[in-house]
């Protein structure tokens, strides 16, 4: 029977989970430094407390990243196009200093570019980070100093980002905070994290996540809008909420969350759709026009056929795709025996995507990252994914490098390639089955084996179904699968399924 503590309010809380006894790969690993974790760190009566210890390696796997990035920062991203490629330390951000007119000075949305990008190709929160770093950047010295202090801004800024995403991971689950070790240590994302500026969008959703576990639906709202502002993907979340929100009755909720993003989106982005609506439109128009690219299992396809697909019947057959896979994520939603966790259908919707799109960029693993923690903290789970997603890291880089070195053919030629795009899809594929297993038999997932109902679900965590179809049942009360103690959370009771 789980331990807890008395609150001064004469409140028992549950005692939080320590992975390292209610996980096998997490035990074994834990010997590498000293063995399973102590009482002391589990109660906080020591400094160590899982937020400290979750953000400080947080920012020490950030860093080992960005070392990881040093023989491009010193001359790889300058001098020789394969070199950054071999050494798999490739990063957008130094190119579009000067690429995108940062270095001129332009204006992102209103400002034309020289050659055949007219105009910044990303969504205007993330072109707003871009030109505050580039604010940050001194103007003076070479080019090529200019680019790397630019590089090493955004590394800063990302950074920040980072450490907001290990925080909101380890406070989502309040009784799982050590599951933001998962985060913390993905290699993937310390490997991705500064190729791009995803983490902006990432930190924002997760901040996004962490609000609805706290029944805030207007900040979950306003912060996911500014996640949508920065990329797209993050509006892909209010699928499942309204599903959810739809099975439980929770309508209040769910349009207030609705709201706030709408407001939060308009804010960010009318202004420059009335003033310079062919920059703001850029990022729209060139995802549509974009061809087939790497990563995604269409380039597969192009490459081993006479006949490539046309750009417009992969938009159309990529569409129809991802919207066949969000009916059957519904159907799991309103059927499955027990309301699934918001974040096991989150996790699930931004699977969908990234599976069915026509390109996949090795930074695009961030996004899943924070979900994939909240869908299915199992270690061996997670590092079997993880491991794919850094196989296809290097296998990217090391087919850049072979079609870059001219006749020496330095790297891993197309069918190797083939081969990690494969590779990266089934892991995916794999951890999403895990997911889709867990909302099928609830009592294999191991967020619910503790007693618990949906610690990420808010207003959802514990409430009632009003709709369901086919023949699920109502998701039991903790007091039916409970094996500890009767307890409350804050002002919450335990008999409504709170933490």
């Amino acid at each position: 029977m789980p331990s807890a503590e008395t609150t001064p309010a004469g409140v028992r809380e549950p005692e939080p989970v320590r992975p390292t006894r209610d996980d096998e790969v997490a035990a074994a690993g834990s010997e590498l430094i000293g063995g399973p974790i102590g009482r002391r760190a589990l109660l906080g009566t020591s400094w160590w407390t899982p937020l400290r210890v979750v953000v400080i390696v947080a920012v020490g796997m950030f860093a080992l990243g960005m070392v990881q990035k040093l023989p491009c920062y010193d001359s790889g991203w300058f001098f020789g196009a394969s070199t950054q490629y071999t050494h798999a330390c490739y990063s957008d951000i130094p190119h579009l200093y000067q690429g995108r007119g940062f270095a001129d000075g332009l204006v992102p949305y209103f400002d034309k570019l020289p050659g055949d990008m007219d105009y910044l190709e990303y969504p205007v929160l993330t072109g707003v980070f871009m030109e505050v770093a580039a604010w940050l950047t001194p103007g003076s010295g070479s080019i090529m100093l200019q680019e790397q202090v630019y590089w090493f801004v955004n590394a800063g800024m990302l950074m920040l980002c980072a450490a907001v995403i290990a925080v909101c991971v380890v406070r989502t689950h309040r009784r799982r905070p050590w599951d933001g070790l998962l985060v913390a240590l993905a290699p993937a994302f310390a490997l991705t994290a500064t190729i791009n500026w995803d983490l902006l969008a990432v930190a924002l959703t997760a901040a996004a996540m962490l609000m609805w576990s706290r029944s805030r639906p207007l900040a979950f709202g306003v912060l996911l809008g500014l996640a949508t502002a920065a990329k797209l993907y993050p509006v892909f979340l209010l699928g499942p909420l309204f599903l959810l929100c739809w099975r439980a009755g929770k309508w209040r909720e769910f349009f207030i969350a609705t709201g706030g993003a709408v407001a939060a989106w308009l804010v960010v982005n009318l202004p420059v759709m009335i003033f310079a609506f062919d920059g703001w439109s850029k990022f729209y128009t060139f995802s549509q026009s974009r061809g087939v690219d790497f990563g995604s299992f269409w380039l597969i396809w192009a490459q081993n056929t006479t006949t490539p697909p046309s750009t417009d019947f992969v938009n159309t057959a990529a569409t129809v795709l991802v919207l066949l896979c969000f009916l059957g994520i519904a159907a799991l939603a309103l059927t499955a025996p027990r309301r699934p966790r918001f974040a096991q259908l989150a996790f699930l919707v931004v699977a969908a995507f990234i599976l069915t799109n026509k390109v996949y960029s090795p930074q695009y693993v961030l996004w899943l990252v924070p979900l994939a923690v909240l869908a299915r903290p199992k270690w061996r789970d997670f590092l079997i994914w993880q491991a794919c997603e850094v196989a296809y890291f290097l296998g990217i880089w090391m087919y850049l490098a072979y079609t870059t070195s001219g006749d020496a053919h330095k790297g891993l030629p197309t069918d190797g390639y083939h081969w990690a795009i494969a590779v990266h899809l089934l892991g995916t594929l794999y951890l999403c089955g895990m997911v889709v297993r867990d909302t099928l038999m609830p009592e294999r997932d191991v967020v619910r084996r503790t007693g618990e109902d949906d610690p990420s679900g808010g207003v959802l965590d514990g409430a009632e179904d009003v709709f369901v179809l086919g023949a699920a049942t109502r998701p039991p009360r903790h007091a039916d699968h409970f094996d500890g103690p009767q307890v409350e959370w804050g002002s919450r009771s335990s008999e409504g399924g709170s933490l």
